[in-house]
């Protein structure tokens, strides 16, 4: 707990669609624009998913990608964090393409196949903005987020051993912190290990706190000292576990990706530079301080910023 906090925030994802908030970044232009306010109200590391610019529709293409990924590197130190999930929709290859291309100095890497559903949300609108939107979301009743063994053995090759990218290894339930313990007992993930501690997404582990200390307990009896976790809540639970997280020893993530709302409230969050304010502001009222770039490099053995791709 003498360690200082990582605060990643997570910008746009691919769960949200364009009529749900006016806020969510969607073009290259929105995204590097608040990813470098994210920073500058606090954020340590960025996760970042890509958008088609004219729909806002989650994209896996590359040049998607490096609309903004230069921008954002040029106007800050931030860690670079580029999703390797992308959405269930997509091939893995789709998926890779990316961070292929963009070496970066982190990916995240979802720990196994899942029901990953987010067709509830589409009861919530009787009318939106593009025709793609509600197909999108009811596909996740039939579609499964596919993940394998041999899928996580291709990443952790491609990017890990291929390029010098860490992960944050996202969990969004026990029997994932399962598979990723086994891969760091065979040798294949080294420590330090990142583990992101996904609560709250259907088909997961639910956002309670029995379910966090659920995780933590199962990663310290599997993990030990090998391993440092960020809470990751959504919705209306993103501040309240985070800071949960926050005083049993973790790190936090939020970010729009996550929770479109300001706070516990129901109105929603203007920026993700507002979510970072907001967390930043309860970790250090609770006497934490938050890591620096530099920092986080550190405790997450990163590669650095001059040794990626774009």
């Amino acid at each position: 707990m003498s360690e200082k906090i990582t605060l990643t925030c997570a910008l746009t994802g691919s769960i949200h669609t364009p009529t749900m908030s006016p806020h969510l970044p969607v073009t290259p232009d929105e995204i590097a624009e608040q990813a470098l306010a994210a920073h500058q109200a606090g954020a340590t590391i960025l996760h970042l998913h890509a958008r088609d610019p004219a729909t806002g529709k989650p994209s896996a293409k590359t040049e998607d990608f490096m609309r903004f990924l230069p921008r954002i590197k040029q106007g800050c130190d931030a860690v670079l964090n580029i999703s390797t999930g992308g959405s269930s929709q997509m091939t893995l290859d789709e998926r890779l393409a990316a961070a292929r291309a963009a070496q970066p100095e982190m990916c995240s890497l979802n720990m196994g196949s899942m029901n990953f559903g987010i067709f509830p949300l589409a009861r919530r609108y009787e009318t939106w903005r593009h025709d793609w939107e509600q197909p999108f979301l009811e596909a996740t009743r039939d579609v499964v987020f596919k993940n394998t063994f041999g899928d996580i053995q291709t990443i952790l090759a491609d990017l890990g051993e291929g390029c010098g990218t860490r992960f944050e290894f996202e969990c969004y339930d026990v029997g994932h912190i399962q598979t990723l313990a086994w891969f760091l007992r065979a040798g294949h993930v080294k420590p330090p290990v990142f583990v992101q501690f996904v609560l709250g997404v259907l088909g997961g582990i639910d956002a309670s706190p029995e379910s966090l200390m659920a995780m933590k307990g199962t990663a310290d009896r599997l993990m030990g000292n090998a391993y440092r976790f960020s809470v990751l809540a959504a919705g209306r639970h993103q501040m309240p576990l985070g800071t949960m997280g926050a005083i049993i020893g973790g790190n936090v993530r939020v970010g729009l990706e996550d929770s479109l709302t300001d706070g516990n409230s129901r109105e929603l969050a203007r920026s993700n530079a507002a979510q970072v304010g907001r967390m930043r502001k309860i970790v250090e009222t609770l006497g934490f301080e938050i890591a620096t770039p530099d920092e986080a490099r550190a405790i997450l053995g990163l590669k650095g910023g001059d040794r990626v791709a774009f």
